[in-house]
């Protein structure tokens, strides 16, 4: 059950506020020796660090077409149908992204705008342990997809018989994925990084896993290659009034706590009623869940804090900036123009959390660990870089030229002014 915490002083918010850590002092120098391996040694390096902390031994790294062809045919056709309905959605809310080019004039003869390019080569990390992340797949690829990335890796850990999951693979020809690696861990994230004989070096890895793919990511970004965002453990906050359902309630918290024993589930509500109904509820639930041994280490890290007034219980959600926020509140728009900080909000009763993890077509890739006060989930921005164009014409220099020069030699740079006054003295010569 999670613990109960009644009107917290504001002083203790930030405490409440941080996130469960897994202390491990020798994880950096583990990331920085892997990646040092691969970097020198190529597919030698990954081969050998997925047998020493997967302990499978792999001789081809790349699943074979065939793998893939045969994928389909191990999956049930409700499950594929699933897939399909959640792919489309997925498609049609990022294909909804895209921006139109708007060139603006903004003195005459002075035309700016800004376009959208495909990043060219992107990785993509997909968990495979306990739980393979099929749909993760099509959380990155389809956005990929669409913003025209010309080269898509995927990586993800082979099971013990050196299998990928199929409903990986089907989701992964869906995407148009042609690259697939059978590899995961800090392993798979160097060799994205550096690039092997085989892997090709990427210019930003996506993808959630755990502390140890997480602090690989990191490391990447200090060599160079750009990642999605900051994410470490998920977290969801369900923010309820008296007119919430406690069964609904606790089975969104219990979803959140079964991704894993580091995530963390908060109930921000108005009366200690509501918190040992959710709590009833939450026992209730939990004897039929198969995940119940991770859920209740979850849940030790997990709480309910009971607030007096709505401003209260507004501020504590932006100070925590969850990555998922659940409202079930009479009048949610009292809420929502004062709550600024969080990955991905669901509105009502009837909006699981779950929804957003898998069909109703949001990304689940968000920032969690509070980084939802600065850094939005993975978009179809997320896939491109924003290149901004600019054509001045002989009119729209002389206009424009003398502020140019003002500026520059305020700030002593004479060469920026002469770059503006010798093409004036040409155009004033004509």
């Amino acid at each position: 059950m999670i613990r109960m915490i009644v009107n917290p002083a504001e002083s203790k918010w930030k405490e409440l506020c941080a996130r469960p850590e897994t202390e491990n002092t020798q994880l950096e120098d583990t990331v920085s020796i892997i990646f040092n391996e691969v970097k020198s040694m190529g597919d030698r390096a990954v081969k050998k660090n997925i047998k020493r902390y997967e302990g499978i031994e792999i001789e081809e790294l790349f699943v074979s077409a065939e793998e893939v062809k045969n994928a389909s045919s191990k999956l049930n056709r409700q499950l594929k149908n699933a897939i399909d309905v959640a792919y489309n959605n997925i498609e049609k809310f990022h294909a909804s992204q895209k921006e139109r080019l708007k060139q603006v004039e903004v003195i005459p003869g002075v035309s700016c705008w800004r376009e959208s390019k495909a990043i060219e080569k992107v990785g993509l990390y997909i968990p495979g342990g306990t739980a393979p992340l099929f749909s993760t797949v099509l959380m990155l690829g389809i956005p990929a997809k669409i913003a025209g990335c010309k080269e898509v890796i995927l990586t993800t850990p082979a099971d013990k018989e050196k299998n990928i999951h199929p409903a990986i693979l089907y989701s992964a020809e869906l995407c148009g994925i042609k690259k697939i690696v059978k590899a995961g861990g800090i392993q798979a994230i160097a060799a994205l990084t550096y690039g092997t004989e085989s892997i090709p070096a990427v210019s930003k890895i996506f993808g959630p896993g755990n502390q140890y793919v997480t602090a690989a990511k990191q490391y990447a970004q200090r060599k160079g290659v750009a990642i999605d965002l900051p994410a470490g453990p998920s977290e969801v906050l369900v923010l309820a009034d008296d007119s919430a359902d406690a069964e609904f309630i606790a089975a969104d918290l219990l979803a959140q706590a079964e991704h894993g024993t580091d995530s963390q589930c908060v109930l921000v509500t108005f009366n200690e009623k509501m918190v040992n109904q959710v709590n009833a509820a939450i026992k209730q639930q939990l004897q039929i869940l198969e995940r119940r041994e991770i859920i209740e280490k979850s849940l030790k890290n997990s709480f309910a804090v009971v607030f007096q007034n709505k401003e209260q219980a507004i501020a504590f959600v932006n100070e925590y900036a969850p990555e998922h926020l659940i409202i079930m509140v009479n009048d949610e728009g009292d809420y929502l123009e004062e709550i600024v900080n969080a990955g991905s909000v669901f509105l009502g009763i009837y909006t699981p959390e779950s929804a957003g993890d898998y069909a109703s077509g949001t990304n689940h890739t968000l920032p969690t660990n509070g980084f939802a006060k600065a850094y939005s989930g993975v978009s179809l921005d997320s896939f491109v870089k924003k290149i901004t164009y600019q054509r001045i014409s002989p009119k729209g220099l002389q206009s424009l030229g003398q502020t140019i020069e003002t500026m520059a030699a305020a700030e002593n740079l004479t060469a920026h002014k002469n770059a503006v006054s010798i093409r004036l003295n040409k155009i004033n010569r004509n």
